[in-house]
């Protein structure tokens, strides 16, 4: 029988949240799922392809889940053409959020052959806020005092939740607010 969407979103918000030291192969594996991506999906539909998240910054220990972010043309056509191609290869799917509110966005979960997560899909247009997780990202790696706070804090996170993935979420919030909104100012974007 197949469950229900709040059977699925209980079951994924309770997986456990376990931190790992920065593996050099997080790069690579990214590209891996970047060439893969391009090659499967709407040539018509898909304009970037960025990796982002802990796994991104080098020397950071994270979830050792790959998070990719996808601008594409149409959230629209998204759902009609690329969540059929996504779920058809394994990937789960949820119509989500942004930040617990709408805009709405595609996120996938690809998971590997023991069902642990590998890689975050996440499908947005070129408007989304989630794009300034990339100057959070390129301010981590250039500020390593500022990374270290922050793998401090999902360490302490993860160690108080570790089967709470919303509140190990939510309590990295206010942090990655304030350094995205540092990073703006620094990298004159925001």
């Amino acid at each position: 029988m197949k469950k229900s969407l709040k059977q699925r979103i209980a079951e994924a918000i309770r997986e456990e949240v376990s931190l790992v030291p920065y593996n050099p192969e997080w790069p690579d594996l990214f590209e891996l799922e970047a060439k893969f991506l391009w090659n499967k999906l709407p040539k018509s539909l898909v304009i970037r392809i960025e990796h982002f998240g802990s796994t991104a910054i080098p020397g950071m220990a994270a979830k050792p889940i790959i998070d990719i972010l996808i601008e594409v043309s149409s959230l629209k056509e998204t759902r009609r053409q690329i969540v059929p191609l996504l779920e058809s290869e394994g990937y789960d799917y949820f119509w989500r959020p942004e930040f617990d509110k709408p805009p709405m966005y595609a996120w996938f979960i690809k998971r590997n052959n023991k069902g642990k997560r590998t890689h975050h899909i996440h499908i947005v247009e070129a408007d989304s806020k989630l794009w300034d997780r990339l100057y959070f990202r390129d301010y981590l790696r250039e500020f390593p005092d500022e990374a270290k706070r922050y793998g401090e804090l999902k360490q302490f996170l993860s160690d108080r939740q570790p089967n709470d993935r919303v509140a190990y979420t939510k309590g990295k919030t206010d942090f990655i607010i304030s350094i995205t909104k540092k990073a703006g100012k620094y990298y004159n974007a925001i």
